[in-house]
């Protein structure tokens, strides 16, 4: 590989790690054609950017970036892919869900709302993170649980309001 082409993938890797919001560093050297397959279906339908990477070139993709990856730089040994997705949880779901077949992909490491996690028994940790989305939606569903409570109530009180009312009348 050219040393120009070398600078060009660097660049665009630079680019897109500072795009992104969450990425996850994974190794899926090993996997057939089918599960491979599989893997790049399942990144497409979540919106998952999936890109193998030589680690040399990753690892100064990561020193050229503007946050602090450095701690991402010792797993960078073996096989790399680079997961890139705008919900911080969706890669480590996509990677549990092959697991259950496969061994791999494995998961060296991931930064996901401004954390480090380092090593793959931080895939269960990383799929019980909730998006922002679904967080405004827990916070939603709280608040309407107590307006509903309080319009129920409402509802029936002004049913035994009338009922008392049509008791009154039929007494007088």
């Amino acid at each position: 590989m050219k040393r120009e082409l070398k600078k060009d993938i660097i660049d665009s890797l630079t680019v897109q790690i500072n795009e992104s919001k969450h990425l996850y560093i994974t190794d899926i050297s090993e996997l057939d054609a089918a599960t491979t397959h599989e893997l790049r279906k399942a990144c497409f339908e979540k919106q998952v950017k999936l890109i193998q990477v030589k680690n040399t070139l990753l690892r100064i993709a990561l020193e050229q970036a503007e946050e602090d990856y450095s701690e991402l730089a010792g797993v960078l040994k073996t096989s790399s892919s680079l997961m890139i997705s705008e919900v911080g949880n969706a890669p480590a779901k996509i990677i549990k869900e092959l697991r259950k077949s496969n061994k791999k992909p494995l998961l060296k490491a991931a930064f996901v709302e401004n954390s480090m996690y380092v090593g793959d028994d931080q895939l269960n940790v990383l799929c019980n993170i909730k998006s922002k989305e679904e967080l405004i939606g827990d916070i939603i569903t709280l608040l309407q649980s107590p307006m509903r409570n309080v319009i129920s109530a409402l509802e029936s009180e002004r049913n035994t309001d009338v009922e008392v009312e049509e008791t009154a009348s039929e007494v007088e």
